[in-house]
């Protein structure tokens, strides 16, 4: 079984909640209007045509320097919030797992389920899944920038299904993004889309033991 990473085993506060997190950590003070007008410009800078050339998910080293570069935005704002947004970002403490994520983990591997986890991303989500004691859980990592390839992509489906040792056949992709996890289907990966859910709630993300059980798959 294959996991997307962000917004379907963890989530990070909003943005403009991020914003306004960091903004009060450095005593400043800002309105929720005044975060949510940084947060927008920040959104329309990294989704800015010029910008995606970067190809950011594809080098470790492009992600740091281009989100820092975005992050600074919120610096016409304070002095270092956009080093303080970029920090919390890729704090793997303030990755916050769904209600059902470790339970659903441990379920599966418990089971004998391999599990792997495959995410469109230039830092090492490892981190956030030791930080909360779930690595023990998932057998591989196909992450874009250790690999080449972004979702939608075939190629990087294949790498994270050579990685766990199976067919595409027998693997079921887990994610919440329509466009990227959707691309699963186009490989002919089997997929579970999760609607949106806020921080630390019931995503829904446990279905998956249902769909086993009901399937009629080995599993205990």
């Amino acid at each position: 079984m294959l996991f997307d990473f962000g917004y379907t085993l963890f989530a990070h506060a909003s943005l403009p909640a991020t914003i306004a997190g960091c903004a009060a950590r450095i005593g400043v003070a800002i309105t929720d209007e005044q975060a949510a007008i940084v947060a927008e410009r920040i959104d329309s800078a990294a989704t800015a045509p010029e910008e995606l050339l970067h190809r950011r998910d594809f080098d470790a080293a492009v992600w740091s320097q281009r989100w820092k570069a975005l992050y600074s935005i919120a610096d016409d704002v304070a002095d270092g919030l956009g080093a303080a947004v970029y920090s919390s970002m890729h704090d793997p403490l303030e990755w916050v797992p769904y209600r059902n994520a470790a339970s659903t983990l441990q379920a599966l591997a418990s089971g004998g389920v391999r599990v792997g986890v495959i995410s469109n991303t230039g830092w090492d989500v490892r981190r956030v899944f030791e930080a909360h004691s779930m690595s023990t859980f998932v057998g591989t990592f196909t992450l874009s920038y250790e690999v080449g390839s972004v979702k939608p992509e075939p190629r990087i489906f294949a790498a994270a299904c050579e990685a766990l040792g199976l067919s595409h056949h027998d693997v079921l992709m887990v994610g919440d993004d329509p466009r990227s996890d959707g691309g699963a289907v186009a490989t002919g990966l089997r997929t579970l889309l999760l609607p949106p859910a806020p921080q630390g709630s019931d995503n829904g993300l446990d279905s998956v033991l249902r769909l086993l059980a009901s399937s009629s798959a080995k599993f205990r």
